[in-house]
């Protein structure tokens, strides 16, 4: 691994294109970190059980899972940028419709559950027309850099976006949290209409199966890729349950909605950490150190579920983020210099389906195992699921040994490597 300067880093910042997007991004991204935090406290103060929250949260979850192979044909077809306008205006839409619902005290759980169900939609089409975006308003050069300063952004907002959903609902309730989260999707939609990204080679008009078989291949070809998603299926069922779902539970009994947010936040924070080692390194294996990294998650989910204490669990939070940044970009870096670019929305969205599959099974099963085997045990269980299927990961030879392909052509414009 090298290590650049500022300078070095900051070079995708040079590029016109690339800070419209970031802009852009910063904004939508702000509006993701508030809704999970407000929605759970919304539900809870509607009289909702953990069953019911998990329900809630998962009527988001599927249809995000359902359709997001589509979105990831739609956004190999179409203007990238494009797609991602419309999903934040419709994110927009249904935020602002469950501010008008609590704010009058009209709003009940099950209305919650089916406007999640839209909002749920709208992100299916936007995730793969996000992570194939990045690549077009960059050099292949600055590829990871660019990638770290995505990330950076994007953990920047969430914990501003964390921290203030917390303080907010805390203060002055939900439904004001999610009337700003209704502004920022707007802020964001405006920002990336303004994009110019120059045509690329697009899909030849051909039927929908025929787009998703040249996408399957392109995917299941890669024994690296398709056994990190299965990994991940577990791994992120095993987050959603423990973290999103029972995390604000036992906050409630325990430190409380404020301080649950601080803790989202320092898992931004140490997101935050990572993001600035990978701008300053490059990685010639990135895929086994972003795996590897992802074993930090573990102690924050054990602490939560064996003794839930603000600064532990911050400490804890803090070092999870890490561990999870570095993935993150690794993984998108291997995806984007790996994937033809023509396919690469297609590809990302069979791995955000197949890592996102068993959040909303994470999200139901969270309550009924609660209520039979406890809380706090359910959490500590899902801490091991990370931990066993995070080993098994780095098992696999094509994962430990998976080198950039930019690196590997010898390419002059990238730093060399380990």
């Amino acid at each position: 691994m090298t290590r650049s300067t500022w300078r070095q880093a900051l070079r995708p910042l040079g590029f016109p294109t690339f800070r419209l997007l970031l802009a852009g991004r910063s904004a939508d991204n702000l509006a993701h970190a508030i809704a999970p935090i407000a929605l759970a406290f919304a539900v809870l103060d509607l009289g909702g059980t953990p069953s019911q929250l998990g329900l809630v949260l998962a009527c988001r979850a599927v249809p995000t899972v359902v359709l997001i192979l589509f979105g990831g044909v739609l956004a190999d077809r179409l203007p990238r940028h494009l797609v991602l306008v419309a999903a934040n205006i419709v994110g927009a839409s249904t935020q602002a419709l469950v501010a008008v619902l609590l704010l009058t005290g009209g709003a009940e759980i099950w209305m919650l559950a089916v406007i999640e169900v839209v909002n749920g939609s709208a992100s299916a089409f936007l995730f793969p027309a996000a992570s194939g975006l990045t690549p077009q308003t960059v050099p292949a050069a600055h590829l990871q850099q660019a990638n770290a300063l995505v990330r950076l952004t994007h953990n920047g907002a969430f914990i501003t976006g964390a921290a203030g959903a917390g303080l907010l609902v805390a203060a002055a309730g939900p439904g004001w949290a999610f009337a700003i989260d209704a502004v920022l999707y707007l802020v964001g939609a405006a920002l990336l209409s303004r994009l110019r990204i120059e045509r690329t080679e697009r899909l030849e008009r051909s039927s929908t199966l025929t787009d998703l078989r040249a996408g399957w291949t392109e995917f299941s070809s890669r024994t690296w890729l398709w056994v990190v998603v299965v990994v991940f299926a577990f791994v992120n069922a095993a987050h959603a349950a423990a973290v999103q779902t029972l995390g604000p539970v036992v906050a409630d009994e325990t430190i409380g909605r404020a301080a649950w947010g601080a803790v989202l936040a320092a898992t931004a924070v140490g997101m935050i950490a990572g993001g600035v080692i990978a701008l300053h390194s490059t990685w010639s294996r990135p895929l086994y150190v972003g795996t590897a990294t992802v074993l930090l998650e573990v102690p924050l989910m054990l602490l939560l579920g064996l003794q839930p204490h603000v600064l532990t669990l911050a400490a804890a939070a803090l070092v999870a983020g890490v561990g999870l940044e570095t993935f993150a970009v690794a993984w998108d870096v291997s995806m984007q210099s790996n994937i033809p670019q023509d396919r690469l929305s297609r590809v990302y969205a069979y791995d955000w389906f197949g890592s996102l599959l068993f959040i909303p099974i994470g999200q139901i099963l969270a309550g009924p195992v609660s209520a039979a085997v406890g809380v706090r045990p359910t959490i500590v269980g899902a801490g091991l699921v990370v931990l066993v299927a995070t080993l098994a990961a780095l098992c696999v030879p094509s994962i430990r040994h998976l080198r950039r392909a930019d690196l590997a052509e010898g390419n002059s414009q990238v730093a060399a490597l380990t």
